[in-house]
């Protein structure tokens, strides 16, 4: 059982203006994301037996390269099933985001 959560806002944490999939392409990018703020977060909250709620709330729009990098990429680092069980994902502004960011988990192992 997870015994705790711990928040990650983007729009608070990171920016309101999610950029896109890679560094080099532009600021705000997926994986300076993934780098900077949601794998560090996720690892803490797996070690402490936790869950990581992240709230995509605040932000201008979220490009789909965006979360794939970042949501897909942490899939494809710890695995779909570590990702499922240690993520929560909120999204009040665009519910339909969640579960697409969902979609990009399962299928980050057929991505290269």
């Amino acid at each position: 059982m997870i015994a705790s959560r711990l928040d990650l806002s983007i729009a608070k944490e990171f920016t309101e203006f999610p950029g896109p999939r890679k560094r080099t392409e532009g600021e705000f990018s997926g994986e300076q994301f993934l780098a900077e703020l949601l794998r560090p977060r996720f690892v803490a909250a797996r070690d402490a037996g936790a869950s990581l709620f992240v709230e995509l709330d605040g932000a201008a729009g979220y490009p789909t390269s965006f979360l794939e990098e970042a949501f897909g990429g942490l899939a494809r680092e710890f695995g779909v099933e570590e990702v499922r069980r240690v993520l929560e994902i909120h999204c009040a502004d665009e519910p339909y985001l969640v579960d697409q960011i969902w979609k990009y988990v399962d299928e980050a192992t057929t991505r290269k």
